[in-house]
């Protein structure tokens, strides 16, 4: 698939790392260190802008890497980009620990998955269909 991105950072287009890699990474394009405070949230810009297809979105997610050595994580991950949104990727960072953490220029902090969807059209009824689970939910079913 080819998707047109203009990109007007300082960086190399996202890349897969591995063939198998189903996430690209997004990297910070700022003109200086960014400094996240303990619960500080901060609009990091990508310098990234795309055209996605009809039927396509975008998932802006977190890095696993982040989270589990620095406690940085994203607020309304997945992001979603539409396909209609022209706009620069940006990506909110959370600072989920004790610690300032510094974000530099090129620092890898999301990863960038697109993705097939689908639209629904709604076809309202006045009952739903029986199941096994029924509306059970919310640890309904134990530990």
């Amino acid at each position: 698939m080819e998707i047109e991105i203009v990109n007007r950072s300082r960086h190399a287009l996202p890349a897969y790392a591995t063939p198998l890699s189903a996430g690209m990474d997004l990297r910070a394009n700022v003109t200086e260190p960014l400094v996240l405070r303990p619960l500080e949230r901060r609009l990091v810009p990508t310098g990234l802008y795309i055209a996605l297809p009809p039927g396509y979105e975008a998932q802006v997610r977190p890095r696993s890497g982040l989270a589990l050595k620095h406690g940085i994580g994203l607020l309304n991950a997945p992001g979603t980009i539409d396909a209609d949104y022209r706009g620069e990727i940006g990506v909110i960072l959370v600072n989920l620990s004790q610690e300032d953490f510094t974000v530099n220029d090129g620092d890898r902090i999301a990863q960038l998955v697109v993705a097939r969807h689908e639209s629904v059209t709604w076809r309202p009824v006045e009952q739903l269909g029986d199941t096994e689970r029924g509306a059970g939910g919310f640890g309904h079913t134990g530990l």
